[in-house]
C-alpha cells in the first residue's frame, strides 16, 4: 500500500482508544473501511466491521449474540474477576445485553413501563424543563453547556419517570459516569479503578433503587416506571433485582447519550452556520437536525457481539467463540450509503442512520430521545442569539471511551 507521494502508507491503526484516534475517529474509520472492512484488532482482541451493509445485517444476525458479557466474565482469570466480576454481573443481566428467550420476556415487561403514549404526553413537560434550564443558564453566566442544559435535562427527565425526587439528579449523573467507565469501555488514566469505582456506585445505586421499589409497594399506583415494573402483567412479574437492574439500564441508558447528542448538536450547529440558520428559519426543522447529528455524531461508536456460531463476511471466517466490534460510528459515514457522508446536512433524507441500533435490541427509549433531543436543540437555538464558542475557542475534549462519543464540556456565549 503506497500514499499519494508514492512512499509507503502508515500502517493501518486500530486501538480505538489511542488518543488522536479517540480525538478524532472519522479518518481511521475511513481507512478500515476502505481497506479492512473486517479486520482482526489485536488490541481489542476482536473483529472490527466498519461498513454500512455489514454492520446493519450484524444487528439482526442471531449468530453475533448480544449476550456478551457473561463469556467475557467466565473468561477473566480469578484476580480480574474479583475486581470486575460484580460490575459485569449486574450488567450481565441488563436487556440489552441478553438474547431470547430472556431478552423477549425483559423487553415485553419493559414496554409496558417504556410505552410510546407516555412519552408523547411527556412532551409538554419536557418544554418546560428546557425552558428552566435555558433560563438558569442565562442567569447564572454559566458557559458549560453540558453542566448548564444538556445534562440537568435528561437528568431530570429520567428522574420523574422513574419516580425519583428530582433534587437526586447529581447523584444519578455520578452513578451513570461511573457506569460508563466499564459499560463503554474507558481509557485514560481512570482505566485502572474503573471498576472499583462502578462498584461502589453501584453498592450504593441498587440500595436506593431498593428504597423506591418499597415506598411503592407501600404507597402503591405511583404512575412512574418504577409503578409499572413492579405490577408487572397478567402472565408475569420482575424480580426485584431484575427491576433494580431494571432501573440502572433506563437511568444510563436515558441520560449519558441524550446528553452527548444534545451537547454534539450544539457544537455542529456552530461549526455549520449555514445549518444553524436553516434551523433558525425553520424550527420544525429540529427533528432531522437530531436525526443528522445522530448519524454524522452519534453517542455510540462501538457495539459488542459475541459470535456463537461461524460466521463468513467479506472473505473473512469469524469462529464461535470470538468477538465482533460493530462500528455504526464508521457505517453512518460509509460513502456507499450516504452522499457526500462527512457533510453535516439538516435537510438529508432519506437518513437511515444507525444510531438507535437496528431489530430487536434497537433502543427502546429512542422516541424519547428523540424528544428530549429536538425541544432542547430548538430552543437553544431560538432563545440563544448569536450562540458561538467561547473565547478563546475551545480544544475539544472527548470522554477516553471505547464505545461512547461525548465531549466532557462544551463552553459557548451568546448574545443577551
Amino acid at each position: 500500500m503506497t500514499a499519494p507521494d508514492g512512499g509507503a502508507k502508515p500502517a493501518l491503526r486500530d486501538d480505538l482508544l489511542e488518543p488522536e484516534v479517540n480525538h478524532d475517529p472519522y479518518p481511521f474509520f475511513a481507512r478500515l473501511r476502505e481497506e479492512d472492512p473486517v479486520h482482526y484488532s489485536e488490541a481489542h482482541r476482536g473483529w472490527l466491521v466498519s461498513r454500512y451493509d455489514d454492520v446493519a445485517a450484524a444487528l439482526v444476525d442471531p449468530r453475533l449474540s448480544s449476550d456478551r458479557v457473561r463469556p467475557l466474565l467466565e473468561k477473566l482469570p480469578e484476580e480480574r474477576r474479583r475486581t470486575a466480576g460484580p460490575v459485569m454481573e449486574l450488567i450481565s443481566e441488563w436487556m440489552v445485553v441478553t438474547d431470547p428467550p430472556a431478552h423477549t420476556r425483559l423487553r415485553k415487561l419493559a414496554t409496558k413501563a417504556f410505552h410510546p403514549r407516555k412519552f408523547v404526553a411527556m412532551e409538554g413537560r419536557i418544554r418546560e424543563l428546557v425552558d428552566q434550564s435555558i433560563d438558569e443558564f442565562v442567569a447564572s453566566g454559566e458557559r458549560d453547556l453540558v453542566a448548564g442544559i444538556a445534562f440537568p435535562l435528561p437528568a431530570t427527565v429520567i428522574s420523574e419517570l422513574i419516580g425519583a425526587p428530582i433534587e437526586d439528579a447529581e447523584r444519578f449523573k455520578d452513578w451513570s459516569q461511573d457506569l460508563a467507565l466499564v459499560a463503554f469501555g474507558a481509557g485514560g488514566e481512570v482505566r485502572a479503578d474503573r471498576h472499583a469505582r462502578a462498584e461502589a456506585s453501584i453498592e450504593e445505586m441498587l440500595d436506593y433503587f431498593g428504597d423506591l421499589i418499597e415506598s411503592e409497594r407501600r404507597q402503591p399506583g405511583g404512575g412512574n416506571l418504577i409503578a409499572d415494573l413492579v405490577a408487572g402483567d397478567d402472565d408475569d412479574v420482575l424480580s426485584d433485582e431484575e427491576i433494580k437492574g431494571m432501573c440502572a439500564l433506563f437511568l444510563f441508558a436515558g441520560h449519558e447519550t441524550t446528553t452527548t447528542t444534545i451537547t454534539s448538536a450544539v457544537k455542529l450547529l456552530i461549526e455549520n452556520p449555514d445549518q444553524m440558520e436553516i434551523l433558525r428559519g425553520d424550527p420544525k426543522a429540529a427533528g432531522k437536525t437530531v436525526e443528522e447529528v445522530l448519524r454524522v455524531e452519534g453517542a455510540i461508536k462501538v457495539l459488542h457481539r459475541w459470535v456463537i456460531e461461524d460466521v463468513e463476511l467479506r472473505g473473512k471466517r469469524i469462529e464461535a467463540g470470538e468477538r465482533v466490534l460493530l462500528l455504526p460510528a464508521a457505517a453512518n459515514r460509509d460513502p456507499e450509503k450516504f452522499v457526500d457522508p462527512d457533510r453535516f446536512d439538516i435537510t438529508r433524507s432519506p437518513n437511515p442512520h444507525l444510531g438507535f441500533g437496528k431489530g430487536i435490541h434497537a433502543c427502546i427509549g429512542a422516541m424519547l430521545a428523540r424528544i428530549e433531543m429536538r425541544v432542547a436543540v430548538a430552543a437553544i437555538v431560538e432563545r440563544l442569539p448569536g450562540l458561538r464558542f467561547a473565547e478563546p475557542e475551545p480544544t475539544f475534549e472527548w470522554a477516553p471511551s471505547l464505545a461512547a462519543r461525548a465531549l466532557t464540556t462544551l463552553e459557548v456565549e451568546h448574545d443577551a
